[in-house]
């Protein structure tokens, strides 16, 4: 990789859901602390640690929520839900009256949800599930999208529709029986919204399980599992707000989209999949690469979640050591120590638990103008040493950037 950076350039290392709890299994370390990881420890050591709320109270605990407050977002006044994030995502233009929800492909036993993510279909068999439904149920005002994977996006278009349903995670509910989480209306309005959804959740397994592909897929695709409904609304973008050119380097919807919602330029990773099977040397010199004429490149990798939510402990700890080895070692070999270099995760998911919690995730940020403190280790644990503190909404961001401009 080459690399010819000028100063205070800024990279973010997104590790998703890569924060945990300590496991007597490990002695009383987290993966993270367990696992052999170089690259970000060399952050902890030449930088200051601390502490980043990233799920406040009050909000969803899903990934947009997550890294919208890492990027500095007002979510009181921004949020909007994660379906319209992922349409952006998509580069699919939603009208004022549209309505776009986070669409799971899922797999139920016996009316009992068993994969959240029906045992990650590949986006070929995906996209025969998407249509296959938009034959039944799709009309002018029902439409589905495929995405990556079991990440797809349904949008209902229409003043008929209202964002003012109730939804659940999908991934907090795995063991659960589907029936007891339906939508609901939160509002007399939306009544008619929160029932074309439990319709399409009801009647989706007599499409999806007769597909063919069923046949050959280990894990069953025979369900959906609509979620996070919103309108499209305004994200202030990152150059109004801190005067910065970023770029966007994810395998997923939803952060491809807030990158397009926040003015960022979208840099696209060949055999990126967002899963552990994806291009990590593609994405580390893409991260370099748009560094020349980017002052800040937002690199984002989604594996560390989807094992952690398998509660899969080994495996979590191998994906870790991975995006280390693979992704921060080499791009801060490459950059130098001009650039400023941070790393987070945007929120944890314990293997024990397999779902989001509010725990504020541990941050290292390598400053070019700044004396380290005397944290040597990136972890959980350590971060709380450190002298950096803990920091909520655009704090982190503004330590970045400096302040927000008016």
């Amino acid at each position: 990789m080459r690399s010819t950076i000028q100063p205070s350039k800024t990279v973010l290392f997104l590790a998703d859901g890569m924060a945990d709890h300590p496991l007597p299994e490990l002695n009383g370390l987290t993966p993270l602390e367990y696992a052999h990881t170089p690259g970000m420890d060399r952050i902890a050591r030449e930088g200051c640690c601390g502490e980043f709320v990233s799920l406040p109270d009050g909000f969803p605990t899903g990934s947009e929520v997550a890294n919208m407050s890492v990027l500095g977002c007002d979510l009181k006044r921004e949020y909007g839900g994660r379906g319209p994030l992922e349409a952006a995502g998509r580069g699919i233009a939603l009208q004022p009256d549209d309505v776009a929800f986070r669409l799971n492909l899922i797999s139920s036993r016996e009316g009992v949800l068993s994969d959240f993510s029906a045992g990650h279909p590949s986006t070929q068999d995906a996209e025969t599930c998407i249509a296959a439904l938009n034959d039944r149920f799709g009309n002018d005002t029902v439409r589905f999208h495929a995405g990556v994977s079991y990440r797809n996006l349904l949008i209902l278009r229409g003043p008929t529709f209202s964002p003012r349903v109730v939804t659940e995670k999908p991934d907090d509910h795995q063991g659960d029986i589907i029936a007891g989480f339906y939508p609901q209306a939160a509002v007399p309005e939306a009544e008619a919204t929160a029932e074309c959804l439990q319709r399409i959740m009801v009647e989706a397994p007599s499409v999806l399980s007769r597909l063919p592909l069923n046949n050959r897929n280990r894990t069953p695709v025979n369900g959906v599992w609509p979620w996070s409904g919103g309108r499209a609304g305004a994200i202030q973008p990152l150059e109004d707000k801190f005067g910065i050119r970023g770029a966007v380097i994810s395998a997923v919807d939803v952060i491809v989209g807030l990158g397009r919602c926040l003015g960022m330029d979208v840099i696209p990773v060949e055999g990126a999949t967002g899963y552990i099977d994806t291009n990590y040397e593609g994405k580390a010199e893409a991260a370099v690469n748009a560094l020349d004429n980017h002052d800040f490149v937002y690199l984002h990798v989604e594996a560390i979640d989807e094992v952690s939510h398998a509660c899969d402990l080994n495996l979590k700890i191998a994906t870790i050591e991975q995006f280390d080895a693979r992704i921060v070692q080499p791009v801060l070999d490459a950059v130098g120590p001009a650039v400023q270099a941070i790393v987070l995760p945007d929120h944890y998911v314990p293997v024990k638990l397999g779902k989001h919690t509010r725990d504020p995730v541990p941050v290292a940020i390598r400053f070019c103008d700044r004396e380290p403190d005397t944290v040597e280790t990136y972890g959980e644990s350590a971060a709380r040493r450190g002298t950096l503190g803990r920091l909520a909404g655009n704090e982190l961001m503004q330590l970045l950037f400096g302040p927000v401009r008016s």
